[in-house]
């Protein structure tokens, strides 16, 4: 087994300077490096494109989370959920070109957990507290999955097995799915994920429109939608819908592993551009438009619950390829995250296919998924689960995290040219303090989302238990919309 902690001393002993790629050069001569070593290997990992990886973003973002930005909207007003889901969406867009300028500059971080160590001078405890947000926040997204594919079966099959029963069959799909070694494998699968969950939410806005009223639909309670937050909303219920929105979008978790397999990581803009103006435009028609017409008296998270049956049916199954597909995605990230530790990149286990390789493989993807089945049983509730991943997670990920490492690559960048912070501002350009001040505001919007964030996800939690509102841990009852 190796040694998991990023080691810096190891690699200024081998006259690698993490922080002194002055130019392209030095950085590119690394990545050429890593491709050539691997040229005869039977598996490859440097060997995505950036169209594959935009397939995989595509997959990361076209998602059944989609659906719950009705809500959202219902809680927030259609004004202010527009307003947030172009905000986050752009906030997204420039952390993640951060990501890539540090992934490019530092090729040797492979992962979220090694950029986690570099931000922070090296200290190993963070990256053993990455690595467990890591985990944590991968594993509950499978457990999401395995959540909705139990209410997916519950619901075409009028409950016709024990919930229980529903999520073992998603968990395994899910597993076997999740089984190929490299991300340009799972591309192609992850764009026909995409692919289908967009017809899924482009017939969740037709039916929407064409349906005679929302399912649930009661004479004298009619649709009513607004443009603003209705009188009464909580802190607590704006804050679980504003996180909802946060984290559909915010899957910079994954971007360093992405990057880590590209032919060429200075292409992953490419692949963000295009993502980002593909997942703004579906994100605002799909919550605006099935908000509208179910109105707030009949939403449901995931939307398709406010459908007459028959449109349920037909908009929800288009969905069953991403249920199976995205947990998995998240699986294999964890799965080669661990896999890296057990193997160093120069392992015969790691670059071919062994007995030995294909069983740890496999194994660490069955480990997986059975912790993501439990957590799927403990917490069995869908929009409050998404908020409190939000919560714990999102705020480094999506926020904290890149703020800090665009402050590290200005220092690398006018390294020895100042004594204090002072003299560090003072050599910023126009742009650059500009982009100094951005970054503060994302660290703060971070602290925020963890402290009164977190407070309103569990708030929100107690008080839908103490309502009622969810089920029993493992139990057999039906979650079916």
């Amino acid at each position: 087994m190796t040694d998991p902690i990023y080691d810096e001393e190891k690699l200024r002993a081998e006259q690698v300077d993490v922080d002194s790629y002055e130019d392209a050069s030095s950085a590119e001569a690394i990545l050429q490096k890593e491709i050539a070593e691997e040229a005869g290997n039977d598996i490859k990992y440097r060997s995505c494109s950036w169209q594959r990886t935009a397939m995989l973003l595509f997959s990361e973002y076209i998602c059944l989370a989609i659906m719950s930005f009705p809500w959202s909207y219902s809680v927030l007003g259609l004004v202010p959920g527009l307003i947030i889901t172009v905000l986050v969406a752009l906030t997204t867009l420039y952390t993640g070109k951060i990501i890539g300028d540090y992934c490019a500059r530092y090729p040797t971080m492979m992962n979220i957990c090694d950029i986690g160590q570099h931000l922070f001078w090296g200290a190993k405890w963070a990256w053993y507290a990455t690595a467990a947000c890591f985990l944590l926040n991968n594993t509950m997204i499978q457990a999401l999955h395995v959540l909705v594919g139990a209410k997916y079966l519950n619901t075409v099959s009028n409950h016709g097995a024990c919930t229980i029963a529903f999520s073992v069959v998603t968990a395994v799909l899910c597993f076997l799915v999740s089984l190929p070694r490299t991300f340009s494998e799972m591309s192609i699968v992850g764009l026909f994920s995409a692919a289908t969950m967009f017809i899924a939410v482009l017939l969740a806005m037709i039916f929407a429109g064409v349906q005679s009223h929302p399912f649930g639909f009661e004479e004298g309670t009619p649709v009513v939608w607004h443009l603003w937050p209705q009188e009464g909303t909580t802190y607590v219920q704006g804050m679980s819908a504003m996180l909802n929105i946060v984290y559909t979008f915010v899957g910079q978790i994954c971007y360093p592993s992405f990057i880590a397999e590209m032919k060429n990581p200075k292409e992953f803009k490419k692949a963000l551009y295009l993502v980002t103006i593909c997942e703004i435009t579906v994100f605002a028609l799909a919550g605006s438009i099935v908000y509208v017409y179910v109105g707030n008296d009949y939403i449901t998270a995931p939307a398709f619950g406010s459908l007459e049956r028959k449109f349920k049916l037909a908009s929800f199954s288009f969905a069953i390829p991403t249920l199976i597909f995205l947990g998995s995605l998240y699986s294999n990230v964890t799965c080669q995250f661990l896999f890296s530790i057990i193997f160093d990149q120069k392992s015969k286990h790691r670059t071919s296919h062994t007995i030995a390789g294909w069983a740890s493989w496999t194994g660490l993807n069955i480990l997986t998924w059975v912790l993501a089945f439990i957590i799927a049983q403990v917490i069995p509730f869908f929009s409050d689960l998404l908020s409190l991943m939000s919560s714990l997670f999102d705020c480094w990920f999506g926020f904290v995290f890149w703020g800090v490492a665009y402050f590290r690559l200005k220092q690398a960048k006018y390294r020895g040219q100042f004594n204090s912070h002072g003299e560090f501002y003072k050599k910023l350009t126009g742009s650059e303090k500009l982009e100094y001040w951005i970054c503060w505001v994302l660290i703060l919007i971070g602290v925020y989302i963890l402290g009164p964030g977190t407070y309103a996800s569990v708030d929100s939690i107690v008080i839908n238990y103490r309502d009622s509102a969810y089920g029993n841990v493992f139990t057999c009852a039906s979650n079916g919309l």
